[in-house]
């Protein structure tokens, strides 16, 4: 092996202390949404975290991104009004004790966050063939919220909060946006400084849901596959260890 090899293979395996920073950055990520300060987001810091979406995979390399940042406080207050319309016709399709919770939870922090990040795909960016996408059309849309989840995991290492808000009409977004036709929001984001970062999923902790057992998932060769033993019990492992905020 040559001295270069040598430096190239060095290069490509992370130390343990690596390893184990990218996990706690994996396993501490949050959706927040009450607990962002009004401090402003650096824009050297904003810059890491836009990279860190920029350099996601995308399906034929088209990078379909483009990222709408969002200061403005008459912007903002659209959207917001957007958000209150969907979330009070979201609480209608819930019952009972269902819709009491619903509606007791702060799901969004668009007027609280510093800054909000719309993420969009713009699916004519690389013309209408594009390699990898000629088969499954939404690999595009796919490829984009790889960028999300790039800048969602980038924000959490900066010791930022990110939120992502579902609950808006897309063609409300795309109005008050400006967004072209061919021009698709995928995630609209609050980000920013927060007071704290919740130990767990606040749906969690709320009684919402409870986190599904993972081993449960996972077979082998096919949709309801057999399942192996050992693998199994590896995956309880990791996942108790995990609950710990920790590595098995």
């Amino acid at each position: 092996m040559t001295d270069r090899q040598a430096a190239i293979q060095g290069d490509d395996v992370l130390s343990d202390s690596d390893r184990r920073g990218l996990y706690k950055v994996l396993l501490s990520r949050r959706d927040v949404r009450g607990q962002f300060l009004p401090d402003p987001v650096p824009d050297e810091v904003l810059a890491r975290v836009l990279v860190a979406a920029h350099y996601a995979p995308s399906v034929g390399f088209m990078q379909p991104w483009s990222f709408i940042l969002v200061r403005s406080p008459e912007v903002r207050a659209r959207i917001k009004s957007a958000f209150e319309a969907a979330n009070d016709e979201a609480a209608t399709m819930f019952e009972g004790d269902r819709r009491e919770i619903y509606r007791s939870l702060k799901l969004e922090g668009i007027l609280e966050a510093p800054i909000n990040i719309c993420v969009t795909c713009d699916r004519d960016r690389s013309g209408p063939v594009v390699l990898g996408r000629t088969h499954i059309p939404t690999m595009d849309l796919y490829s984009t919220v790889c960028a999300v989840e790039n800048l969602w995991l980038a924000a959490r290492a900066e010791g930022l909060g990110l939120g992502w808000v579902s609950i808006i009409s897309e063609p409300a977004l795309k109005e008050i946006l400006g967004l072209p036709e061919t021009v698709v929001p995928v995630a609209y984001l609050c980000i920013g400084k927060v007071s704290h970062f919740f130990a767990r999923p606040e749906l969690e902790t709320k009684g919402w849901r409870k986190r599904l057992d993972l081993a449960g998932l996972v077979t082998l060769d096919r949709w309801e596959g057999e399942r192996s033993a050992d693998l199994s019990h590896e995956l309880m492992k990791a996942q108790i260890a995990a609950e710990s905020g920790g590595l098995a």
